[in-house]
């Protein structure tokens, strides 16, 4: 038995759209975040860690999503629908360097972000005025410088690939979603520096198990 403990606007809806690709039973429980924008306690019921995701197997919790994204394609993907097979060297290669790289190299900038964003929008009125000259200066001097590189590379290798691991959708279009979801926020990427990755975004979220994870799980913003 699967059991998703799903936090809204987490990782945690990567898992719960992979629920739906696999079309496995599940149970599915959601949380809301708490004022100061956290996990409620009630997910360290769960497990002591209180972190989204969370899937039960049989009763044991297991976490990040990674790590639960290769469980379930491991134990739930007869078909091998969504990683490419060992033999396919090329796939196999875009398909494991993409699945690590948005946590590894595209979140980290991003979650830097969404913290100063944070502190900006908590601060009180006196100190707001300091708290955005520190947001501007770390966004020119740190996220962004970080983030172009990324995003142009990203953009040059879907020039002639439709998904990240080649021509066919997987669990690490799945993992680089979240991530590209955060670089689009806001005023969101240029068109036309960036048409391949927005293009490759809307296809995703076009997919009808896309579609069914965000009603069952809402919708991620930044």
């Amino acid at each position: 038995m699967l059991h998703l403990h799903h936090l809204e606007n987490s990782r945690s809806f990567r898992i719960l759209w992979l629920l739906e690709e696999l079309a496995v039973d599940y149970q599915l429980t959601c949380y809301d975040r708490n004022k100061a924008y956290r996990a409620p306690d009630s997910l360290k019921e769960v497990h002591p860690l209180g972190h989204a995701p969370i899937l039960e197997v049989d009763g044991r919790p297991l976490l990040e999503s990674g790590f639960i994204i290769e469980y379930l394609i491991k134990h739930y993907d007869s078909e091998q629908k969504f990683k490419p097979a060992d033999d396919n060297e090329s796939a196999w290669e875009n398909y494991t360097f993409w699945l690590h790289f948005a946590e590894a190299s595209l979140m980290p900038p991003l979650v830097m972000r969404l913290v100063f964003t944070k502190v900006v929008e908590q601060s009180p009125m006196l100190i707001k005025p300091i708290s955005k000259k520190i947001q501007g200066q770390v966004e020119k001097s740190m996220i962004s410088s970080s983030l172009e590189p990324m995003l142009k590379m990203m953009e040059k290798h879907l020039e002639d690939k439709r998904w990240f691991a080649g021509s066919e959708f997987s669990a690490a279009d799945i993992q680089m979603h979240l991530a590209v979801l955060g670089a689009n926020a806001g005023e969101g990427l240029n068109r036309k520096k960036y048409a391949n990755i927005l293009n490759w975004l809307k296809r995703c979220e076009e997919r009808p198990a896309f579609k069914q994870a965000v009603e069952k799980g809402g919708r991620v913003s930044f």
